[in-house]
């Protein structure tokens, strides 16, 4: 729902955007969102979540993690200095953001997930 806490405010323009990703995802998302579909360590995951100006790649508002998978167009020095301010701005929200490259998805998935996992794992351990 628009403007809850779960979107920090999010527009209805930004849950269009969301649900036309959505339906595109890339191929990297396919392959992480085949991971975080199935609830690891219990927490649910949604994919491209929207959340203020933004949507996330996945989100897990229990878990207060949002995941981003950047592209090669993330390394440029503009697309860089955006994902900063993004990044600001979740965090300001009270969410942690892990990020990582396409390219780890593909050559390093297993670690990828064994660090999303990780994560998750101490999250539980200070649940009350």
């Amino acid at each position: 729902m628009p403007g809850s806490k779960m979107h920090a405010g999010a527009s209805p323009k930004i849950f269009e955007l969301a649900n036309k990703l959505r339906r595109n995802l890339t191929k990297h998302e396919q392959q992480l969102w085949e991971f975080l579909k199935n609830k690891p360590r219990g927490f649910k995951f949604r994919q491209q979540h929207p959340f203020g100006a933004y949507v996330l790649d996945f989100y897990s508002h229990k878990a207060k993690l949002s995941i981003e998978l950047d592209g090669k167009n993330h390394s440029e020095k503009t697309q860089s200095e955006l994902d900063q301010h993004r990044t600001q701005f979740i965090n300001e929200q009270g969410v942690f953001e892990m990020r990582f490259s396409n390219e780890e998805v593909d050559k390093e998935f297993e670690n990828v997930c064994y660090c999303i996992e990780n994560y998750l794992k101490d999250i539980k351990a200070l649940s009350p």
